[in-house]
């Protein structure tokens, strides 16, 4: 069991506690952020994720970074994490994450006794989307999609500024919608994921089993389309189609006024125009309203949705 000393209350300049921490905790990096009330951010950290030094490791990483903000902050602030996965409804522990050791572990009730002090936890893509709504490509929208095509594939439900996370904690993740019955094996265990073909991975694998290059990533096959490389070309053209494809499901069923694109593929300037045009094709409508935008605040979108899952009126704590 980790013994982690609890934190010790800084001496605070600022007795009002509108200060946020949120904590963007990844697969390879901890990003750390004081917010103000105002949205703005104070002062940011960033820590390699110790996740081959495992589970505790990653708790004392939080704590220390939790700490250190509130020293220069001179207040105690609340402290809302960004997790791969989500906190089962059933047994309060992580369930679905990628980073494997998080897998199975109390995470929410370790870091609560840890900081001394209740602690949200929500999916990363989830503030993802929360933080894209509240200020971000999302502002002032009534229903906002959040997505994430980077590594992997997930997303994230805002309604009238309230994250939808749903009965079981799994509210957009359409990542792990099947797409095609005979696809490529999912880390879930399931064959077909949307997350196995839109994920930047996910093209990649696409593009090589279809005679292109081994070692060229997501980005030197976008570029190689650019230059006219057919085989690259062919892969962008399944690619846009399988956006398409997976992207109309999602809208048949919440209708968004606007869908907002994050990770590393969202920076692919097609998804904006061919992309669009291929979702309008399989939406059920005789024309596609639905606004699909980059975001405004890039990686800095996790770390802001995690403080934002407390209001900036949280009160004392």
């Amino acid at each position: 069991m980790l013994r982690i000393g609890r934190s010790r209350r800084p001496a605070s300049r600022d007795t009002s506690t509108s200060l946020r921490v949120g904590i963007d905790l990844g697969g390879t990096k901890t990003e750390g952020a004081v917010m103000d009330a105002g949205g703005k951010i104070l002062f940011r950290e960033r820590r390699p994720t110790p996740a081959a030094q495992g589970y505790e490791a990653i708790l004392r990483n939080i704590h220390d970074i939790v700490q250190h903000l509130e020293a220069q902050a001179g207040a105690r602030c609340s402290v809302g994490v960004g997790t791969p996965g989500a906190v089962s409804t059933r047994t309060g522990t992580l369930k679905n994450s990628n980073t494997i050791c998080l897998i199975g572990k109390p995470i929410r009730d370790d870091l609560e006794k840890s900081l001394d002090r209740p602690v949200r936890i929500a999916n990363d893509a989830n503030c993802f989307a929360l933080s894209e709504a509240t200020d971000g490509a999302g502002k002032g929208e009534p229903v906002v999609f959040g997505v994430i095509m980077g590594t992997g594939v997930g997303g994230g439900i805002v309604i009238n500024g309230q994250l939808i996370e749903g009965l079981q904690h799994i509210a957009g993740e359409w990542g792990h919608n099947r797409l095609e019955a005979d696809g490529p094996k999912c880390y879930c265990g399931r064959k077909g994921c949307v997350e196995t073909f839109l994920s930047g991975p996910g093209l990649a694998r696409d593009y090589v089993a279809h005679g292109g290059k081994t070692g060229f990533d997501a980005e030197a096959i976008v570029t190689a389309a650019s230059q006219g490389e057919a085989t690259a070309e062919a892969a962008m053209q399944r690619y846009l189609d399988r956006f398409g494809r997976a992207l109309a499901v999602v809208i048949n069923i919440l209708d968004p006024h606007v869908i907002v694109l994050g990770g590393g593929m969202s920076n692919l300037k097609r998804l904006y125009t061919e992309g669009r045009e291929h979702v309008a094709r399989h939406v059920f409508n005789d024309e596609l309203r639905t606004k699909i935008l980059p975001n405004v605040h890039g990686d800095s979108s996790g770390v802001r949705g995690a403080a934002q899952l407390w209001p900036a009126d949280h009160g004392l704590l």
